[in-house]
């Protein structure tokens, strides 16, 4: 399990009791006190991290890996950027819960200089912390459409190898209670540029971030009703503790483990 951006694996205390109750193993990588090195340096220790586990466990092969937000895009650049050749890292499924795959459109308004600073103040004590500077943020600034890391992550391309499962939340019936700070919307790029707010998107990562070729994606809730009766659990924020999503990622991992499943090979 990777967590995302300023979060940490306690993320995953709704998922991990699941999982024991399925009995799927899993490991918590946690990044929290080198989350300001960068998408690289990351990606390398999530690579020791599980090279670590295999010689603990003694298990050598295929991995699942679960991830939230930018954690999807450390694990993305780790398995297509720096083992896309070699193919070393063995993964059979990777599932994105709400991943900004072709940049963040939040880290591009955060930089913008004329709303920016609004977006920010309209964020502080929600997901950013008081006095927050994009400029000093080193992911943020990593993940701005257009950014090298993003043209990296675009030009190595997704794994023939690896099946690619996206969960995205929608704000089905437009209530601001989804997301209070942006009135229920998330900021996406407008095709002709600039800014616009869109219910396709969490309210931090739009739809549109997040499209990825080949990947099988499934936009919740199920039933729209459900905004009715919890909207502030389909937010971004939220989304890893969503009963829905917890649900969601236990049926991809308990469908795609057992002997039947074959080990892709190493190439």
């Amino acid at each position: 399990m990777v967590h995302g951006w300023r979060s940490h694996p306690g993320i995953w205390n709704r998922l991990g009791p699941v999982l024991d109750d399925a009995a799927v193993p899993f490991w918590r990588f946690d990044y929290t006190a080198i989350q300001d090195d960068g998408t690289e340096p990351i990606a390398l220790a999530l690579q020791d991290f599980i090279r670590e586990k295999r010689t603990e466990t003694g298990y050598d092969g295929p991995i699942d890996i679960v991830c939230h937000s930018i954690g999807t895009c450390i694990a993305r650049y780790l398995f297509e950027v720096l083992d896309g050749d070699a193919r070393e890292e063995e993964v059979r499924l990777l599932v994105g819960i709400g991943p900004p795959n072709n940049g963040s459109a939040l880290a591009g308004l955060f930089n913008d200089p004329d709303r920016g600073p609004e977006v920010i103040r309209s964020l502080t004590g929600v997901f950013v912390p008081e006095g927050y500077d994009p400029a000093e943020d080193t992911i943020v600034q990593e993940f701005r459409p257009g950014s090298r890391t993003v043209a990296a992550l675009r030009a190595a391309g997704t794994r023939d190898d690896i099946d690619y499962r996206i969960l995205l939340a929608a704000n089905l019936t437009g209530t601001p209670a989804f997301f209070p700070a942006f009135g229920g919307r998330t900021w996406e790029l407008a095709p002709g540029g600039g800014w616009r707010a869109t219910c396709a998107g969490d309210g931090i990562v739009p739809h549109t971030d997040s499209c990825l070729p080949g990947a099988g994606v499934r936009i919740l809730p199920a039933d729209p009703a459900n905004l009715a009766r919890h909207p502030e659990q389909y937010c971004h924020i939220m989304l890893p503790r969503n009963p829905e999503v917890v649900a969601r990622v236990r049926e991809y991992l308990t469908a795609s483990a057992g002997p039947a499943v074959r080990t892709p090979p190493r190439r």
